[in-house]
């Protein structure tokens, strides 16, 4: 099955869409950016050809009319529960490695000798943990290995050893310098090996599947086990777009693509909001999703993404807990600074006079809003219909106070605010290469054969 990618490379989260021969999407895939923006390109890619495969895994079990009580539906989030989980076994198992070797490279071997045994009890827990997170509607506040692992593993840390004592802090510190060494390396995996487990795994704990329905499970998985994507275009953006291993004439401007992929998304688009981790864009479209004009912030970060991120991490919170806790604030506290540099004195000062967390959080929020409502004005205004894309998007608190300061200002419309609306730009620069395709353009990309190989795997590697 021939296919085309777009890959959205952002400051803090890098995604990746596979559109098939027809236009529609086959899958998504998103990761943190990392310090090495090669591999989180390769590891949203990943995500978005096992995403792919299971979408075509999906069409073929609506197919296979299963005899017991099971949904298709169903047993598709099941096998891909499974699947899930063994890739997070996986990498909890790199986790116990790198963690091993940091306290080996330690400066008292005493001190690796008593860390050794609790570390091992911990992670002991975060693999007794794991499949529960992982069963059918399964609630996790996050999709990130860094994020489930990390609560998995606090958790597990303050049980065990308390949060007073000086062994807490020595082990979560090397459990920070772990994590992030397993997440600056792909995760090698072979795909059908992974599916085949997945079923075997749902077989065993299915009595409601008949022998025919085993056998024909067992035939789907070797067959999508087995199925080949051909990728036979590329086109990258993002703030991390010319790091891309993509040729030049494959890279298209962020404002472009978000502005494109909105109006994919949502027809009748003509105005989108874009915050992103690093800038803002306010993009107006024409009916056909060309770009007419736009505006962005100025090289500050405040307002951005990033400002929420560091707020996050002088609360010790990780960033998509920040939306969640503001909503349930009180009142919303007035912030009189958004700038990132200055945001933590401010929080601690506001905290200090006894001001609830919620409600200062809540003030932050607005802060950021307010300057994206400024930007838009400056654009040229909203004009119904009105999208929100860029990571901010996922953020319930952000979205409630734009869609309340747009129905003040601009009255009532329509304003489009989808979880998937992060994956705004990937759209937009996959339909780009669905141009590409559809035109003839060949393929900049190195040639094996008659294939294309992908760009991302000799980066990835390196």
């Amino acid at each position: 099955m021939k296919c085309v990618v777009g890959i959205d490379l952002g400051s803090t989260t890098t995604k990746a869409i596979l559109l098939d021969e027809q236009g529609n999407i086959l899958g998504r895939g998103i990761t943190n950016s990392r310090s090495n923006y090669s591999v989180a390109s390769a590891v949203a890619r990943d995500e978005a050809l096992i995403a792919a495969r299971f979408e075509i895994l999906r069409r073929e079990l609506e197919q296979l009319h299963i005899s017991g009580a099971i949904a298709a539906a169903d047993l598709r989030e099941d096998l891909d529960g499974k699947f899930r989980l063994a890739l997070y076994l996986d990498q909890l198992e790199m986790l116990r490695l790198e963690a091993g070797v940091l306290m080996e490279l330690g400066q008292h071997q005493a001190a690796s000798a008593e860390l050794r045994p609790l570390a091992e009890a911990v992670l002991g827990d975060c693999v007794t943990d794991a499949p529960s997170m992982f069963e059918r509607n399964a609630r996790r506040k996050s999709d990130f290995f860094k994020d489930i692992a990390g609560a998995s593993f606090m958790a597990s840390l303050e049980r065990r050893a308390g949060t007073g004592d000086t062994i807490y802090e020595r082990l979560a510190a090397i459990f920070d310098r772990a994590i992030f060494n397993v997440e600056a390396k792909r995760l090698g995996f072979d795909f059908g090996d992974k599916l085949r487990w997945a079923i075997s795994r749902t077989m065993a704990e299915r009595d409601d599947l008949g022998a025919g329905d085993r056998e024909a499970l067992d035939s789907l998985g070797r067959r999508i086990g087995g199925l080949e994507l051909e990728e036979v275009a590329f086109v990258g953006t993002g703030y991390g777009r010319q790091t891309l291993p993509f040729p030049k004439e494959a890279v298209r401007s962020e404002i472009l693509c978000h502005g494109r992929g909105a109006h994919k998304a949502f027809g009748g688009t003509r105005t989108v909001l874009d915050i992103g981790g690093q800038d803002t864009k306010a993009i107006q479209v024409d009916e056909h999703g060309v770009v007419t004009s736009f505006q962005m912030n100025d090289r500050c970060a405040a307002g951005c993404g990033r400002y929420l991120g560091y707020i996050a991490d002088e609360l010790s919170l990780g960033l998509h807990e920040l939306g969640p806790l503001a909503m349930q604030a009180r009142k919303v506290v007035r912030v009189n600074s958004t700038c990132t540099v200055f945001a933590g004195a401010e929080l601690r000062e506001r905290l200090a006079l006894g001001q609830s967390r919620e409600d200062v959080l809540a003030g932050l929020h607005r802060a950021i809003i307010l300057r994206a409502m400024s930007l838009l004005a400056r654009s040229g205004g909203i004009v119904n219909e009105f999208t929100f894309t860029g990571g901010v998007c996922k953020n319930p608190m952000a979205t409630q106070i734009l869609r309340e300061m747009v129905t003040e200002h601009y009255g009532e419309l329509t304003m489009n605010a989808h979880a998937d609306s992060i994956y705004m730009g990937a759209l937009g620069a996959a339909l780009f290469a669905m141009d590409d395709v559809r035109r003839g353009v060949p393929q900049l990309l190195p040639h094996v054969g008659a294939v294309a190989p992908s760009p991302f795997m000799e980066a990835s590697c390196t």
